[in-house]
């Protein structure tokens, strides 16, 4: 099976490319190789797969590539992805999440694709109060608070109107939060990892209070590729572990685990319209495709922790490059509540 992995130098899309080429697809992977982008996370399959460096919002040129490869297949990756930076660059993730979505949708159709399948987000939900059991399912409206999520539910909208107008054959996975080997430091864990080690200060939003649904990246991987292979067209589905932590609480974890000083911890201003909790039912792609998550999140934890200690270079490297980023992210936080 011929298959386009879109935004496949990127966090979860890297261990997706590894997942397919060990099943034998003939992969190749589209990416633009923005900041968050590397090359070096499929390293190890680059001699199994097809690179092309390119923009999924360039008209032409994915026009061009869709029709060139013919795939069996689209899975959908790419995208700005950091809630923090969408506020301050908003416009950077219009053009991406949505005008990148609708060229491959467009291009999708002049092919006759067997599958599409877009990688959305469980943010495009809203939040959710304190209330334990309360979990956001397939069918509940979207209502997005950041203008990163905003793009994924505009993405999602014109995905699942391609699938209803054209009878394109179309899946959405809405994910909750990734974490593991090779995510970009300007993330929670990894950032909390690189600042601990170096015996930095850790910033932690408001007092850390707010809750994340927390899924290790190769059960991730996995769901995604059972979908690609057995979801049905039109539906949507969630991917989560069903394992909820504060943020404090995952940052004190990672310090344990490393034998690192609990004062390390700085909590900063919260950023401008924080969601305070998601989660999501994994129920659909539990009964329907007998999926489910294999890393605990106290095994997760250890495993990723483990890798970047062992991958300091690289990640030092990566932090260096969000340093000057987040202190002009805090100053603005600081400008946009006053």
């Amino acid at each position: 099976m011929k298959i386009i992995v879109t935004g496949g130098a990127g966090f979860i899309g890297s261990h997706f490319v590894k997942s397919t080429v060990a099943e034998g697809f003939d992969v190749t992977v589209v990416d633009k190789l923005t900041y968050a982008g590397c090359r070096e996370r499929i390293h190890d399959v680059e001699d199994s797969i097809e690179f092309l460096e390119g923009d999924v919002a360039d008209c032409s040129y994915i026009d061009g590539i869709v029709d060139t490869i013919r795939p069996d297949m689209i899975v959908h990756f790419a995208a700005e992805s950091h809630v923090d930076r969408s506020i301050l660059r908003p416009d950077d993730f219009i053009r991406t999440n949505i005008l990148g979505t609708f060229n491959l949708l467009n291009a999708s159709l002049k092919t006759g694709l067997g599958r599409f399948v877009h990688i959305s987000t469980d943010e495009v939900y809203g939040e959710l109060s304190s209330g334990e059991g309360l979990k956001f399912s397939e069918g509940d409206c979207l209502l997005p608070n950041s203008p990163y999520s905003a793009s994924k539910a505009s993405a999602d909208m014109m995905v699942r109107g391609f699938h209803r107008t054209y009878g394109l054959p179309a899946v959405i996975v809405r994910p909750s939060n990734n974490y593991g080997p090779w995510q970009y430091p300007e993330k929670l864990i990894p950032l909390t990892i690189a600042k601990a080690i170096l015996g930095e200060g850790v910033p932690v939003y408001g007092r850390g209070e707010n809750v994340r649904t927390w899924l290790f990246v190769d059960d991730c991987a996995d769901a995604i590729l059972r979908i690609a292979e057995r979801g049905v067209p039109g539906e949507i589905y969630n991917v989560g572990s069903n394992e909820e932590r504060r943020n404090i609480d995952v940052v004190r974890r990672i310090l344990e685990v490393l034998g690192a000083r609990r004062d390390l911890v700085e909590f900063v201003p919260d950023r401008p319209g924080h969601d305070f909790r998601y989660a999501v039912s994994t129920e659909r792609i539990e009964d329907k495709l007998g999926w489910k998550p294999r890393c605990d999140i106290d095994t997760g934890l250890e495993k990723t922790v483990r890798w970047y200690v062992e991958n300091k270079k690289w990640l030092f490297k990566k932090k260096r490059e969000v340093d000057a980023f987040i202190t002009n992210l805090q100053r603005r936080f600081r400008d946009i509540s006053a």
